[in-house]
């Protein structure tokens, strides 16, 4: 019975919504009917006001009034017994006259225009105007005598019929249009009517419809809401037993580890005893088995610790660059086994310290590092880490040269326990579930792991997460003397880790009359800073160990405030606008990139201190002799100016010359970090190499340096290795270029100097 009543409920619907339909029709298209009815009607009106009929009317009945007033003066005029007044005769003559020109105006034509006797009597009223306008006129040549006026009197008699018959015919042509204007707006209120009753009939035949299909709707929706709170009963009884068995699977992973690092503990201790070949080979297999293992447990308990909610992260500030170290030690030997280069880089503009949480960001670091190992048998590996446009974003890129994956793959990539490549997953293991996690653990930071490959050509991997960055001292203000009084001898820290950027440093402080003190690193600068006191410190960015922010950072975490407001100046050969805000950022009060001259220097200084510091003792420009143009490449003339400027040309050229001689041990640091794999010291070599280049005025060492600085994660080794041999073919003919300037302490080239 109930299923008939189904059945019949199923054939009725469909005919219910055709009637629904239906008059929805109707009532729409009567909608539409009484839309164009109001249209024609607003039209109707719109014609009347637009049509100009009473302002044509009332146009038509002044000018035939103000013609009886000007005749009835004309006449006062030609009177013998009444006083002439020529002047009143001209303001009646001149009102008449503007009446006149509404005649020809276009809403008063659109009246009468088609009528002929009204276009005659139009022109006889023009023929008039003509002959009296020399007399009645604004400008009128002639006097309004009574000969005058007697002369033109007929003519203006002869109007009086002529505008009479015009208003008469103005007034019928009026009443005839307002009637027929009248019919018509009869004729559309009746239709209006009927289609308003017809109207209402749809309406009320559409709500008579629409409650039923209302009451038919709050059947179904009670009977929806039953079926929803089964539903929900039964997805609580599902999370219910999802977290049962999350529980179950962190649990036995925690109970089976517990043994398991006391297996693997045993097996270690195993390995130092002394056992025969085929013993250790045993044990091998069995430690590698046990790592196996132990993994495959760490990915179920991440996940079901993912799932169940309870993975939260602890981020803190962090050097990233430091992480970055810990990952490339870590996983160098896993890449050195499969004969796989392994780059690890950050670009310039990503911050020296980040807020996350270290363990979760190396967790995911690590995972993509290891698959990208794993499926690359030959070529390189590369973690590359930048910010975003915008800086919002920091991105750890992992490309590989691996096999690569078609879309068939990536559609399923980060599907629990499905694998890229089963085949290579069989050999080398896994449970399929690293790269879910990892993504899991992405997006709850706020971020996401994306992919793109090709087969053949490897992967890339792109783990983005938001930038955020560790709370910043407040950057103290500038100490500032009062106005006018002199300033002391300032004491000024130099950190500044390269030999030849020192004695550069000190040469313009002490021509500014300063004393310079040094310290060779990051660390030296803070001890220096919490130990003795300094009027200013000038902080080299790119330091071994604690760079200059850092050290920055650290002067103003101190707990003396004198000690932790001391003024401090950025020194960088990166004029980039991302530095600049960095420095600011980590609390430098200014900022100067290489090469420094006196007058930059000098400027900083009178920023921070007041105009009341003395200049040093002027130097005179010395006026080096120009060179050929293939040495004009090799050294700036502008920059070794400049230096001049700050220094004795004796002074100068001792600098230069230790730089030059300093130049082999340069070169066999870059080599060394080629070998090595290591692009992070390339960078470092290269980019303090750069900053005392620019100093130094030496532009193609300085030019060489900055490419192998930027060049040191992305360029082949066969380009960075030519770019070494550049830089050391250069430093001869540096020292050529600069003997071509009679410049004093630069011995001349020969063959056994490199």
């Amino acid at each position: 019975m109930a299923d008939a009543r189904h059945a019949l409920s199923a054939r009725l619907v469909p005919a219910r919504l055709s009637w629904l339909g239906l008059v929805g029709f109707g009532l729409m298209m009567a909608l539409l009917a009484v839309a164009l009815v109001q249209a024609r009607q607003f039209s109707l009106l719109r014609q009347s006001l637009a049509s100009g009929d009473d302002y044509g009317m009332l146009s038509i009945f002044q000018a035939e009034t103000e013609y009886l007033r000007l005749r009835d003066r004309w006449h006062h005029e030609l009177d013998a017994q009444a006083a002439p007044d020529p002047q009143a005769l001209r303001r009646r003559y001149a009102i008449w006259l503007t009446r006149v020109q509404a005649l020809h105006a276009r809403r008063a034509r659109g009246l009468l225009d088609d009528d002929a006797d009204y276009r005659a009597t139009l022109e006889r009223i023009d023929a008039f105007v003509a002959d009296t306008r020399a007399a009645l006129g604004e400008r009128a040549a002639q006097p309004a005598d009574r000969a005058f006026l007697l002369a033109l009197q007929p003519a203006l008699e002869a109007l009086d019929r002529p505008l009479h018959e015009m208003s008469q015919g103005a007034s019928a042509r009026v009443a005839r249009l307002l009637e027929a204007r009248a019919r018509t707006v009869r004729a559309q209120n009746q239709l209006g009517l009927g289609l308003t009753v017809f109207l209402s009939v749809l309406t009320l035949a559409f709500a008579a419809i629409a409650l039923r299909q209302v009451r038919q709707l709050r059947e179904r929706r009670i009977a929806l809401e039953s079926l929803a709170d089964n539903l929900r009963q039964a997805r609580r009884d599902a999370e219910a037993a999802s977290e049962a068995k999350s529980a179950f699977l962190a649990n036995m992973s925690h109970e089976i580890r517990t043994p398991f690092h006391g297996l693997m503990g045993m097996l270690s201790l195993l390995r130092e005893t002394g056992l025969t070949p085929r013993q250790i080979d045993y044990l091998r297999t069995a430690t590698e088995s046990a790592d196996h293992l132990l993994a495959l447990l760490n990915d179920i308990l991440d996940m079901s610790q993912l799932e169940s909610g309870r993975v939260t992260l602890a981020p803190t500030a962090v050097e990233l660059r430091a992480l970055l170290r810990d990952v490339e030690a870590l996983m160098r030997p896993q890449a050195g086994a499969k004969s796989l280069a392994l780059h690890i880089d950050a670009d310039p503009a990503v911050p020296e310290r980040v807020l996350l949480d270290a363990t979760r960001v190396k967790q995911i670091v690590f995972n993509l590092l290891s698959n990208a190992i794993k499926f690359s048998d030959r070529g390189a590996v590369v973690l590359d880490v930048r910010c975003t446009p915008g800086r919002r974003e920091l991105a750890f890129v992992v490309s590989d040269s691996g096999v690569g994956m078609d879309e068939a793959t990536l559609a399923h990539l980060f599907s629990r326990f499905m694998q890229g490549d089963s085949s290579r997953s069989r050999r080398h293991g896994g449970s399929g579930l690293g790269l879910e996690i990892s993504r899991n653990l992405a997006r709850l930071m706020g971020g996401d792991i994306t992919v793109r490959s090709k087969v053949g050509a490897g992967s890339v991997f792109t783990f983005t997460m938001p930038l955020r960055m560790p709370p910043a001292a407040a950057a103290p203000g500038a100490v500032r003397p009062p106005v006018g009084e002199p300033m002391p001898r300032l004491r000024v820290l130099v950190a500044e880790d390269h030999p030849v950027n020192r004695q550069y440093i000190a040469a313009l402080l002490e021509n500014l009359g300063h004393e310079a003190h040094f310290s060779a690193d990051g660390e030296q600068a803070v001890r220096s800073a919490r130990e003795h006191a300094y009027d200013l410190v000038l902080m080299d960015l790119h330091m071994p160990g604690l760079d200059g922010v850092a050290a920055t950072r650290a002067i103003r975490a101190l707990p003396d405030p004198a000690q932790s407001t001391v003024p401090i100046v950025a020194l960088t050969a990166d004029a980039f606008e991302e530095t600049r805000e960095r420095c600011l950022v980590a609390g430098m009060n200014d900022f100067l990139t290489k090469p420094v001259s006196p007058q930059k220097l000098q400027t900083s200084l009178r920023r921070l201190f007041g105009a009341a510091i003395a200049p040093g003792p002027e130097v005179p420009p010395a006026q080096p002799r120009p060179w050929d143009g293939q040495l004009q490449t090799l050294v700036d003339e502008g920059a070794i100016r400049m230096a001049l400027e700050a220094m004795p040309p004796a002074r100068l050229g001792q600098m230069i010359a230790n730089f030059l001689d300093q130049g082999p041990e340069t070169v066999e640091r870059l080599r060394a970090a080629v070998r090595n794999g290591q692009p992070l010291d390339l960078r470092i070599n290269a980019h303090a190499a750069k900053g005392a280049a620019l100093n130094l005025g030496l532009a193609g060492l300085a030019a060489t340096a900055t490419a192998l600085q930027e060049g040191a994660a992305h360029l082949p080794a066969v380009e960075i290795a030519r770019l070494v041999q550049r830089y050391e073919a250069q430093l001869p003919l540096t020292r050529q270029a600069l003997h071509a300037l009679d410049l004093p302490g630069i011995p001349a080239p020969d063959a056994g100097r490199h």
